[in-house]
């Protein structure tokens, strides 16, 4: 494992962003969620996200995006990740069980109109599938971020974003990309 490895995953990555930069059907579905976001952003909802591990750092990488600053100098966006409360996390998690932990703070936090991102690299993460759950009841729109298949997540979505890979490092990956354009995007339509 040398030069050569580094090579190959370098040429995995690049293989993936050329196939999403030729699937027409995902760059209209990044769009549409780009058209969710500002419609909410313009009425004075919110852009909640959920995911587990790296997924969860990627949520709150773009949350950050959207309600610090992306390129532009401009006023916050509210944007926020909905794992940042550790002690809620853990309260939570002990009393109702870790596949309740957003589903419940949806109840509090989610209103009609709002936008939800769920990252998730198989799509069967229980806790984020709860939270889509959760969501739709609450008339909230649901933006899946997921790999190839969509996993059963998929079935609660209004609009899937699912990167053709099951490779869960390249996944990620393209989530950011996926994500920093929604944002680039976003920015320039709003300011």
């Amino acid at each position: 494992m040398g030069i050569g490895h580094i090579r190959n995953i370098i040429t995995a990555a690049t293989n993936l962003k050329q196939e999403l930069l030729r699937n027409e059907v995902l760059l209209g579905d990044i769009n549409s969620a780009k058209g969710k976001v500002v419609s909410a952003l313009r009425s004075d909802h919110k852009i909640l996200f959920c995911g587990n591990g790296g997924s969860a750092a990627d949520a709150q990488h773009l949350a950050a995006e959207l309600s610090g600053r992306f390129y532009k100098d401009r006023k916050p966006l509210y944007a926020e990740a909905l794992h940042v409360n550790t002690s809620y996390l853990t309260a939570v998690g002990n009393v109702y069980g870790f596949e309740q932990v957003y589903s419940r703070l949806l109840q509090a936090k989610g209103r009609e109109g709002d936008v939800l991102f769920c990252l998730s690299t198989s799509g069967n993460s229980a806790n984020v599938i709860e939270a889509a759950k959760q969501a739709r009841t609450q008339k909230m729109t649901v933006i899946g971020m997921t790999g190839e298949s969509g996993g059963k997540l998929k079935e609660h979505c209004d609009i899937l974003i699912n990167v053709p890979s099951t490779d869960t490092p390249r996944i990620q990956e393209t989530h950011i990309l996926i994500g920093h354009i929604t944002c680039e995007l976003v920015e320039e339509e709003m300011f």
